[in-house]
């Protein structure tokens, strides 16, 4: 059967399950959206701007475990998809993004709108394509979502030039892929594993650092089965909070800058680190040659290049997670760490680092928990990036898998409201929060046109406190307060969402918190609450640039003091 180059893409996305694209027409990829109508099954959803598209298709995938797919014309709607393929790549996400081209005889041209987009998107992607026929485009599809969803999952760009849309070929789906080259491990090598289970065998002060890879696995039984069976506690990375049940007496929070002050203490005085689908980013560490000092060090991760690339490792198992896990278990004998979960115990209550006090004021630690409470932790959590990130983090308790989303690597302001209605498009039956910053929300506010056109019942949080809120906050602590090109002077919120078809309120006191949330739960549609929070309210516990991860700044007074004195970031 002979078909368009456009209507071998839409057969071929078919094939691989995709039922939702996300992304914005022009000139060069004109000829696939004329394809569209032809594949009703194929839900086209219209963005106001391709780096929404992009964050929409990862948050897709990250709620569903399937490939997020972004469409976009080529030269400026190309590179403003960077951003958002960039932020993929970073947190390990399964997207495919197809990009509109000039015409061939037009490349190297200098012709109106063309860009190098393969040259651009070579070191943010896992591989990608420029197509020059037709007759390779079912083929490359194929591998490009292989790709993306096996090994370390990954974004991969497909460039197809103008005229390839419409050139006519035989169509033929390939049924195996054929990638000498990439072979991803996902058995880890028994010999290592026996290692690793000879040192938690043996320890005395054991803790697991669980992280991204044990959700994109799926390794939540086996990573609980390894913690109880040896008895060992739990913290995460920031994107490997839902990966453990916050409820479970064996979870002791986040670590790193803005982790919990017992967790960071616990990392500090462990004999041995379990690091499992983590890469032991700066965010996590702090200072890498005070992280972990008394500790031996087991990695596991699917990605050899992770492994030993910030921190020494002395057991590296590359491997599935969930597969690695498996294998781990069986060679586990059945321990207790009384004296061991008695100082954490002690450093936990010694150091609360999530009680909320009473100020008088709205703060930001109230509303996170107050929509925790009101959802009974069951919605899926997303989130902008700053001072609203690390509270999401703090102060809603994650016990079910994979409920909360948030810009990690790259921290991307303006994830949130994009990557929330993909959650959502792609769970609707799941409760969706948008827990967003002013600044961060107002980098893709336009995309309020899309929750509203797609009738999208994400419920937005906006915690605006008139700044740029985490830069602030370092320009409070270590630049004596020189608040430059921080304070903000944002729009009436409620009125943006009314005009956008949304329904909104403002929130400016502590009573109106709840009855605010359960209005935006009754809501069936999106619904956005502006809560006016302290604007010079604080991120704590901290780690200070250049400190080590023990080093905590718990208060906003003596401590910061004498960072200021130690050091200058």
């Amino acid at each position: 059967m002979k078909m368009t180059g456009g209507q071998i893409i839409c057969e071929s996305l078919q094939k691989e399950g995709v039922d939702v694209i996300f992304g914005i027409l022009g000139g060069a990829i004109l000829p696939l959206y004329d394809t569209l109508p032809q594949y009703p099954k194929l839900h086209h959803v219209l963005t106001r701007h391709e780096q929404g598209a992009a964050h929409a298709a990862e948050g897709y995938a990250r709620a569903t475990g399937k490939v997020g797919v972004c469409f976009a014309t080529s030269g400026p709607g190309a590179t403003n998809l960077v951003t958002g393929i960039a932020n993929a790549y970073l947190d390990s996400s399964p997207m495919v993004a197809i990009t509109g081209q000039v015409a061939r005889p037009f490349i190297g041209k200098d012709a109106f709108q063309e860009v190098d987009i393969t040259g651009i998107t070579l070191p943010i992607t896992k591989h990608n394509y420029l197509v020059l026929e037709a007759g390779s485009l079912a083929k490359t599809v194929k591998e490009a979502f292989y790709l993306a969803r096996t090994g370390r999952p990954g974004p991969v760009l497909i460039d197809v030039p103008k005229d390839v849309f419409v050139e006519e070929t035989e169509f033929h789906y390939p049924t195996k892929i054929d990638l000498p080259g990439y072979k991803p491990t996902l058995k880890g090598h028994p010999s290592q594993i026996k290692k690793a289970a000879k040192l938690i065998n043996e320890a005395k002060h054991p803790l697991i650092i669980a992280g991204r890879g044990v959700i994109i696995s799926g390794a939540y039984a086996e990573l609980k089965q390894l913690a109880e069976t040896a008895q060992i506690p739990v913290v995460t990375t920031l994107l490997g909070i839902s990966c453990f049940s916050e409820n479970h007496i064996l979870s002791f929070g986040m670590l790193g800058m803005h982790g919990m002050a017992h967790a960071n203490m616990a990392v500090n005085a462990a004999d041995l680190v379990i690091a499992v689908g983590m890469r032991f980013d700066d965010r996590a560490t702090s200072r890498v040659s005070g992280f972990a000092p008394n500790a031996r060090i087991i990695h596991i991760d699917i990605d050899p290049a992770e492994i030993g690339k910030n921190v020494r490792v002395d057991v590296p198992i590359v491997g599935d997670v969930k597969v690695v896990l498996n294998e781990l278990n069986k060679l586990i004998t059945p321990a207790q760490h009384v004296d061991w979960f008695k100082q954490l115990d002690d450093w936990r209550k010694e150091h609360p680092s999530t009680e909320i006090r009473d100020s008088g004021k709205l703060l930001p630690q109230f509303v996170v928990r107050q929509i925790y409470e009101a959802t009974g932790g069951e919605a899926t959590v997303v989130t902008g990036v700053g001072q609203n990130q690390m509270w999401a983090a703090q102060y809603y308790c994650y016990n079910k898998p994979n409920t909360l989303i948030s810009s990690g690597g790259l921290g991307t302001m303006g994830f949130g409201l994009p990557a929330a209605i993909g959650a959502k498009i792609g769970s609707p039956n799941t409760p969706v929060w948008c827990i967003d910053g002013d600044g961060s929300f107002q980098m893709n506010i336009q995309e309020l046109a899309t929750a509203a056109q797609e009738r999208a019942a994400v419920k937005i949080a906006i915690l605006n406190n008139g700044f740029l809120g985490m830069v602030r906050q370092w320009q409070e602590l270590f630049y004596e307060k020189r608040y430059v090109a921080t304070p903000l002077s944002g729009p009436d919120f409620v009125k943006v969402a009314e005009a956008y078809g949304i329904s909104a309120i403002r929130v400016k006191r502590t009573e109106e918190v709840v009855p605010a949330i359960e209005r935006a739960i009754a809501e069936p549609g999106p619904f956005l609450i502006d809560f006016v929070v302290e604007p010079e309210e604080n991120v704590y516990p901290m780690v200070a640039p250049g400190a080590a991860l023990h080093e905590i700044i718990e208060a906003p007074v003596k401590e910061v003091a004498m960072w200021q004195r130690r050091s200058t970031p």
